[in-house]
């Protein structure tokens, strides 16, 4: 999946369209350009606001800001959710018949560029509504991956991090250090593996985007990059080929057998067959049993399910050899002010979201919605603060320091300014996006995994499918 959101989504035949009471439109704030008849049907209509977050319990928890938003304001709000199966297909189709939404919200980095490369994006309005809220109050790093050159694409809301999650109490018994390079982790693998506990498991399905951000994650650790400052791809320099020798031998070596997808990731962790395993700040409720359709199975969780949570560390930046630093993968979800909108109401209502909204807005899943805009003017650090008071889970909830030490804590505050992403800042986004249509990388991985390729063939496969979609792109 583009997220790492949970896998429960809502069926989207065609639409489905929410429409929620409002009393008309109101002015909005903001200026920019294209304040045409978008999706909206103009300033003299509703808006419409597409999401690609599906999940049941958030979009109630969203239609309950934007009645809110509604009230206030007077501008009425269709509010549509897309499963993200079907967003480029449904995006295209609207474009084609002139029937773009006024704003598309949850979108991922990849979503963004494919939006900005087909020239569906107001720039004017989503620099508008940046200013407006104060360039100062977002994450910087936020910033650079929503912009292109001097374009602000979209308005960053919130992100995510990929994370290494491993067995304290594993580590402790055999006196081995955290998971924080690759020679720890080859370590910590290969001395805890055994019949009964894989040493890590982690994505490796072929034809799943979860791979890609899996390998993406460690790749990104030894200074492998998918392509360089030019746009030339790079995923067979020697960098991205001991990548691939790493991650081939760890699964080949130390996990279990069959390929992997986020679901049997988690199932495993989950069950204690695992002593490591790789998976995004999403797993944080499910993992202390906040999730009755998720929970943990691990024998110790039956009397106390909070046992993972527990007896688990987290890893966020990872080193390899040839690394110059520590990197991380993760994801900077964005509101996308689009095209056609009706730009007025359609800046108010990104300006509302990242205001007044914005705590119910991270509210719905404060551990995979870290605030990029970390505070106002007058209180630089509010929403930060405020996050850290949010409650966690779904079916029970409770704070995240109920069952995590403030280290964890630490580690996500400090993440948004630690992302790093394949080909986002090398003005290559948009081959990103097409990349995620085709999956190069997890291919090649599920031809590693399988023994049909070595490294350096599975770096060259990569590569040269990496190669052929960007001639496509022009």
């Amino acid at each position: 999946m583009t997220s790492l959101t949970r896998r429960t989504t809502v069926a989207a035949a065609g639409f489905a369209l929410v429409a929620l009471a409002a009393c008309g439109p109101d002015e909005g704030d903001g200026g920019g350009d294209g304040g045409g008849d978008g999706g909206g049907g103009g300033d003299a209509g509703p808006i419409v606001v597409w999401t690609g977050d599906t999940i049941p319990e958030r979009v109630t928890a969203t239609e309950e800001i934007i009645a809110a938003f509604t009230e206030e304001t007077g501008v009425e709000v269709e509010f549509v959710g897309v499963d993200e199966d079907q967003f480029v297909q449904l995006l295209t189709s609207a474009a084609a018949a002139g029937e773009l939404p006024d704003v598309v919200g949850s979108q991922p980095l990849a979503g963004v560029r494919t939006m900005a490369a087909n020239e569906l994006i107001n720039t004017d309005a989503a620099a508008a509504v940046v200013e407006a809220l104060g360039e100062d109050t977002f994450s910087e790093r936020s910033l650079e991956f929503t912009r292109e050159g001097d374009s602000q694409l979209a308005v960053p809301t919130d992100a995510w991090s990929q994370l290494l999650f491993y067995r304290k109490d594993l580590f402790d018994a055999a006196g081995l250090d955290a998971p924080e390079t690759y020679d720890d982790i080859t370590a910590a693998a290969e001395a805890l593996d055994s019949p009964e506990v894989a040493g890590i498991v982690a994505a490796t399905t072929p034809g799943d985007a979860f791979t890609q951000q899996t390998f993406e994650h460690l790749a990104l650790a030894n200074g492998c990059e998918m392509v360089d400052e030019s746009g030339e791809v790079t995923l067979d320099s020697d960098q991205c080929v001991a990548s691939f020798d790493f991650f081939g031998n760890l699964m080949t070596s130390y996990s279990v057998t069959g390929t992997q997808d986020v679901d049997t990731v988690r199932a495993n962790y989950f069950a204690g067959q695992a002593a490591m395993a790789i998976w995004s700040t999403f797993l944080l409720d499910e993992m202390a049993g906040l999730r009755n359709d998720a929970l943990p199975t691990c024998p110790e969780c039956q009397a106390d399910p909070a046992f993972l949570a527990k007896n688990s560390g987290v890893v966020a930046q990872l080193e390899g050899p040839d690394g110059e630093e520590p990197a991380q993968y993760g994801e900077v979800a964005a509101w996308v002010i689009t095209a056609d909108a009706a730009t007025e109401p359609a800046q108010q209502f990104v300006e509302y979201m990242l205001t007044d909204g914005y705590i119910d807005w991270l509210a719905i899943a404060p551990e995979g919605k870290f605030p990029v805009r970390t505070g106002t003017e007058d209180n630089p650090t509010e929403y930060v603060d405020a996050w850290q008071d949010l409650d966690i889970g779904v079916d029970t909830k409770a704070p995240l320091s109920d069952f995590y030490p403030q280290e964890v804590v630490d580690i996500l505050t400090s993440g948004a300014d630690n992302l790093s992403r394949w080909g986002i800042t090398q003005g290559q986004g948009d081959l990103v996006g097409a990349s995620l249509g085709e999956l190069p990388v997890p291919q090649a991985i599920g031809a590693l995994v399988a023994g049909d390729v070595d490294a350096q063939g599975a770096a060259d496969q990569a590569a040269e499918a990496l190669r052929t979609i960007q001639a496509s792109l022009g």
